[in-house]
């Protein structure tokens, strides 16, 4: 399967600080990598890193024009209601094309004809605004997708929709997908492999390799405890 990243000894210094220390995976094309860890451990200064938002030492070789679509951490529908913008406004930042939008709010859930290109962000629910973004982010056809806990601020049913979501898109358009997330349980499901990590200390391969109880013990410095939850 064709490597679509390398990363070689990486480590990323802010304020005197080692965020990342020493970090090395690589990822092939159509992998879904779940990046886990606490609070703290770096995981989001890795996407930041990985997109060229950060200095760097090591080494980031990504394949030739390879296509990134990026959902930051905690885009607020609260802010989004702050502002005067509408659903079809904000996509067409990435796409002047109405029909080509509503297609792909439609792909996601979100049907309702053209009115729906009226309405602000804010006035959708949590998981209506996490769908939102799902689509934003596919709208100009990414090779690969980085996002940073996704289901932040929706319930467990609506985290189960979303996680189910992304791993449509993967299979219909063979993506490669970054997933930052708190929750082990879904690692099993929606993983191809996994990457522990907590500034300088990390393991990286499969879930079943990777989500021990020592390992997680040494990455979170407690005991974890979660249950294999595999997608049916």
């Amino acid at each position: 399967m064709e490597r679509i990243l390398s990363v070689e000894d990486l480590s990323v210094e802010i304020g005197g600080e080692y965020i990342i220390k020493g970090l090395s995976f690589d990822v092939k094309k159509g992998e879904i990598l779940t990046i886990v860890g606490p609070n703290g451990s770096g995981k989001t200064t890795l996407l930041k890193t990985l997109l060229g938002l950060l200095p760097y030492s090591g080494k980031i070789r990504w394949s030739k024009d390879i296509k990134i679509g990026y959902l930051p951490q905690r885009l607020s529908k609260d802010r989004f209601a702050e502002l005067p913008i509408s659903i079809g406004e904000f996509f067409r930042f990435k796409s002047k094309n109405d029909d080509k939008i509503l297609n792909m709010l439609e792909d996601v859930g979100l049907g309702g004809g053209r009115e729906i290109l009226k309405r602000n962000p804010g006035e959708l629910s949590y998981g209506q605004f996490q769908r939102m973004l799902v689509a934003f982010s596919l709208i100009d056809n990414p090779d690969v997708l980085l996002f940073d806990e996704p289901t932040s601020g929706i319930d467990i049913g609506g985290e189960e929709t979303i996680y189910s979501l992304l791993r449509e898109f993967w299979m219909k358009k063979n993506l490669t997908i970054f997933l930052v997330t708190h929750d082990l349980n879904i690692v099993y499901a929606y993983s191809t492999n996994c990457l522990c990590m907590c500034k300088t200390k990390f393991c990286y391969g499969s879930p079943k390799k990777v989500l021990t109880p020592e390992s997680l013990q040494d990455i979170y410095g407690t005991e974890i405890k979660f249950y294999e939850h595999t997608h049916k």
